[in-house]
């Protein structure tokens, strides 16, 4: 299977070519970018109101490899998990709480990001680009903190919102992004491939 797109030399955004495979994979790829994105909630540095876990890296990765379609059915997924109970947000959080408490913009701004990772990523902001790719997923982590932010300060005002919960974020957000486009990179030279 050629992992370049069709009618152009140009290399498929993702070597997974996901866009391209069964109903049956598509689901298979869901359950394991939800499980992933699971994992991600555990790896957190505890802070208030809002911890920092590697959940931004993983929802921009899903996007960016699996594209936008995809990506953002997959965050959605992971969320109706931790909605129906399933302990798969940061801290092992689940029910309806966290989607009402100070972590809810930033929970509900994950489809949105991934979805924009992965149109960004469709349109050449990925691996074979790294610099593309790397401002794809600040842009996505910046939109991610924007609206978190504006939601956090209708509970405790904007410009603790701003001091608690974007600020302390930016720099995280700058290397998240910077790793991302690093394994995004990674990934394009291990799976793209010449067409025969």
């Amino acid at each position: 299977m050629s992992y370049l797109s069709s009618g152009a030399s140009r290399p498929a955004f993702s070597p997974l070519d996901l866009q391209n495979a069964s109903l049956v994979w598509k689901g298979f790829a869901i359950l394991l970018g939800t499980g992933i994105l699971a994992a991600s909630s555990y790896i957190s540095v505890p802070m208030i109101p809002v911890p920092i876990t590697l959940q931004t890296l993983a929802v921009t990765m899903i996007g960016a490899l699996y594209g936008w379609r995809l990506g953002a059915v997959t965050v959605i997924a992971w969320l109706a998990e931790a909605a129906v109970g399933m302990p798969v947000l940061a801290g092992g959080a689940s029910g309806l709480l966290p989607f009402v408490g100070p972590t809810s913009g930033y929970l509900f701004s994950f489809p949105i990001i991934a979805a924009l990772t992965g149109l960004l990523a469709e349109r050449g902001w990925n691996g074979h680009r790294p610099l593309l790719a790397f401002l794809a997923m600040m842009f996505a982590n910046l939109m991610c903190l924007a609206i978190g932010g504006v939601v956090l300060g209708f509970m405790i005002g904007a410009e603790k919102a701003f001091l608690f919960g974007v600020l302390p974020f930016l720099v995280g957000a700058a290397l998240k992004s910077a790793l991302g486009a690093a394994l995004l990179r990674l990934i394009a030279g291990r799976g793209a491939r010449p067409v025969a």
